[in-house]
């Protein structure tokens, strides 16, 4: 795809959704990647009904390091995967006290190290703590991409580098949440509200009715 398109696309997705931006509510770089570990295969709001809480108890990774899984997980109970999630942010916090000092670390090896801690938490993190030019894939991000013919792509790895390689620098962080914003409001895996698309135009009917069988 030639760069004025891209910068087309983004331009229309920018004017439907201004100041688009996480939903996930924190207040720093290990609240955010609490919550990041705590969204896979849940909502973000459902994870803001429980960080509240979680964090109140636990404000800190050494907090956290120290906590039981069963406590933390009775706090998550409501998430999906919650017993697995608990265990997750607790040996997190472990190693982040033990060989970081507490801290999140802001590179993309050592974040990968963390238990619960795939490319994409660790992408997240990167881009909204510490505004590093990254973007993150999740199925929304792979899903869109792939119909707008940002990447062509049938992996989330792979559309993680050709939207690397696409997209402007310093832009990746912004499309990141545009993409996610469109394909929650619009461009659904299941009933795509095509009418409504203001990039309809750069979606192929191939593609989009593949697409979103596979990314369901």
């Amino acid at each position: 795809m030639q760069r004025d398109k891209v910068e087309a696309i983004l331009q229309a997705l920018r004017a439907a959704y201004p100041g688009a931006r996480s939903r996930l509510k924190y207040g720093n770089a290990f609240e955010l990647l609490v919550a990041a570990i705590l969204s896979s295969q849940t909502t973000d709001d459902q994870v803001n009904r429980v960080t509240a809480e979680l964090f109140r108890r636990y404000p800190t990774a050494a907090a956290l390091a120290a906590a039981d899984p069963e406590e933390v997980a009775a706090c998550i109970k409501s998430l999906g995967l919650y017993q697995m999630k608990a265990a997750h942010l607790v040996a997190a916090c472990r190693i982040l006290v033990r060989e970081y000092g507490g801290r999140v670390p802001d590179n993309l090896e050592d974040l990968l190290r963390l238990p619960g801690v795939g490319r994409k938490v660790a992408n997240v993190v990167l881009s909204n703590a510490f505004g590093r030019d990254v973007i993150a894939v999740d199925t929304h991000v792979f899903r869109v991409a792939n119909r707008l013919g940002l990447a062509r792509a049938g992996d989330v790895l792979e559309t993680e580098k050709q939207l690397m390689a696409i997209l402007p620098p310093g832009t990746r962080g912004e499309a990141h949440h545009l993409l996610i914003h469109h394909g929650r409001a619009v461009c659904r895996a299941r009933r795509p509200e095509c009418r409504q698309c203001v990039v309809s135009s750069y979606c192929s009917d191939a593609d989009h009715k593949s697409l979103g069988k596979a990314s369901q």
